[in-house]
């Protein structure tokens, strides 16, 4: 395996509501915008997810690119995003209040996490 390939080892800070629905396996997938450091993660990536002084290494699965915050809504699970506790129009407005447009404009990530042995898949539309 070459450095191109090999799965690189990434850090997001997150907010501990968020982190919480990660660890408890509720929330199983992360959004953020297309900055550069979201572009460069790969399907196989760990994603070190910190909030405070607690952590939990993940792994990438898989990553959709939607064009809005409406695009992600209408593809993905709102209760895998939102951990179940919002409806979509409420999530939505939450995104939204994180990404403004001018943020949303880099491209909505969707990274699906996995923190077991469940298996890694490819996705033709990962970036």
């Amino acid at each position: 395996m070459d450095d191109a390939t090999r799965p690189r080892a990434h850090q997001l800070i997150i907010r501990k509501p968020c982190f919480d629905l990660i660890v408890s396996g509720t929330k199983t997938v992360e959004i953020r915008v297309g900055y550069p450091k979201i572009r460069r993660m790969r399907v196989g990536d760990t994603l070190r997810m910190i909030s405070g002084d607690d952590s939990l290494t993940t792994r990438v699965a898989r990553i959709h690119v939607h064009d809005s915050i409406s695009a992600l809504l209408d593809a993905e699970s709102p209760t895998a995003i939102g951990g179940g506790t919002m409806s979509p129009e409420e999530l939505g407005d939450v995104i939204r209040a994180i990404y403004p447009p001018d943020k949303e404009a880099l491209g909505v990530f969707a990274l699906h996490l996995t923190t077991g042995a469940d298996p890694l898949q490819a996705d033709p539309r990962e970036g």
